[in-house]
C-alpha cells in the first residue's frame, strides 16, 4: 500500500470513528437535549433516527475500509 493510500485509508477510518461516536453521544443525549430545549418528543425520535442514520453510514465505510484493505494485500 503507497503513502498516499496508507493515508487516505487512516483518514476514511478515523472519519468514520468519529461519526460512530457523534451517533453515540447524540442518542444518549437525545432525552437531555429535547428535555432543556423543551421540545416535544417527535424531536427525541428525529435525533435517534440521526443517529441510526449515521450508525449505517458507518458500517458502509467500515465494509469499503475492509475491502479497501483487502484488495491493497493483494
Amino acid at each position: 500500500m503507497s503513502k498516499e493510500q496508507d493515508q487516505a485509508f487512516a483518514r476514511k477510518g478515523r472519519i468514520t470513528g468519529l461519526v460512530i461516536a457523534g451517533g453515540g453521544l447524540s442518542a444518549i443525549l437525545a432525552p437531555w437535549i429535547v428535555h432543556v430545549l423543551g421540545l416535544p418528543a417527535r424531536y427525541e425520535m428525529l435525533i435517534y433516527f440521526g443517529a441510526l442514520a449515521a450508525f449505517v453510514w458507518a458500517m458502509v465505510n467500515i465494509y469499503q475500509l475492509w475491502r479497501m484493505r483487502q484488495n491493497s494485500q493483494g
